[in-house]
């Protein structure tokens, strides 16, 4: 019997995930995705999806041409994998649709349970991630160093300010999208850093069908565009990546962590007064400059659920392959 490590880490030709477990892996990709900090690519990482996604992306141009402009529907429907990929779809769509309010309430009125949360699930990632390489040596401490340092960097970044043009909304999207796709990178996250992620949440609160048709086409191309290098990079640097990934990810720790200094305000596009830039920084010091209840043990106890979701979701993975194979 193969173990969950090597399932996961190599690209799954078997297409034997179901319709209904697909979708639900798409509900809590788009759920990732909202969440600043957190990548939508990592959850299909963990998942055992993540090969299959890059697979089906990849197929797509090829079947389109080869397929589809022929009126040969049926085939360019299993070249691309189309069940699994609307499937997929449906869920992140879905999930942000109907979540992105509630998330955002909860990010602002239990701010540290849900960070910890996230800070637990991230760091069960890590370890998920980490143990997919297959050898390992010192080599690798470059690439892992480098994805720490370069996350964690970004993670410092000032939000920007970006005039929400039609342009502005295609060049997002398409930005995003390379980010979310990248285990460890937040999409969300680089959209605050550019100013783009209030006005991108707004449309899609709003359901402003223009200017989400301009946002969703410029994730079409940008996931066209770093699907094949993803694949590629993975195909010849295997245990490379995933280092790097794995730093991404320890860097983006920063991000989530749940207990934060302001140290300035802006005005986002409502006028309302949100944090420009933060300092991480330990619960006592903030009990002791915001004057708040750190909640270090409800703190602890959510991180735990978060890691243990990971665990679980690993567990879960892995018995459904295991299933697969024997039937």
């Amino acid at each position: 019997m193969n173990s969950p490590v090597s399932n996961s880490a190599s690209p799954e030709s078997a297409r034997s995930h179901r319709p209904a477990a697909v979708f639900l892996r798409g509900i809590a990709m788009g759920a990732a995705d909202i969440v600043p900090g957190v990548s939508g690519g990592t959850i299909a990482f963990i998942t055992g999806v993540y090969f299959r996604l890059l697979e089906a992306i990849n197929a797509v141009p090829v079947a389109v041409f080869r397929h589809l402009f022929r009126g040969n529907f049926r085939a360019f429907w299993h070249a691309c994998d189309g069940t699994f990929l609307v499937c997929l779809l449906a869920g992140i769509l879905i999930s942000i649709a109907t979540l992105a309010s509630a998330i955002s309430y909860v990010l602002v009125e239990y701010p540290i349970l849900i960070w910890s949360f996230f800070f637990g699930l991230i760091v069960a990632s890590v370890w998920h991630v980490g143990r997919q390489v297959r050898h390992y040596k010192v080599a690798l401490l470059a690439p892992l160093l480098a994805g720490i340092v370069v996350a964690w960097w970004i993670t410092t970044l000032s939000a920007g300010q970006v005039s929400p043009s039609g342009l502005a909304f295609f060049g997002a999207g398409a930005l995003a999208i390379c980010a979310m796709i990248l285990p460890g990178i937040s999409g969300s996250f680089i959209l605050v850093i550019i100013g783009m992620y209030a006005p991108v949440l707004a449309a899609i609160k709003s359901l402003d069908m223009g200017v989400l048709l301009l946002f969703m086409a410029g994730c079409v191309v940008g996931l066209l565009s770093i699907a094949r290098l993803i694949t590629w990079a993975f195909h010849h640097f295997h245990d490379l990546v995933l280092a790097l990934l794995t730093g991404f990810m320890v860097g983006a720790l920063n991000k989530v962590w749940p207990w934060k200094e302001i140290l300035s305000w802006r005005t986002n596009s409502a006028g309302e007064q949100v944090p420009l830039n933060e300092v991480s920084i330990w619960p006592w010091t903030f009990a002791e400059q915001a004057g708040q209840d750190p909640q270090i043990a409800l703190a602890v106890l959510m991180a735990l659920a978060g890691f243990c979701l990971v665990l679980l979701v690993e567990w879960v993975g892995f018995r459904s392959r295991s299933v697969a194979q024997a039937g």
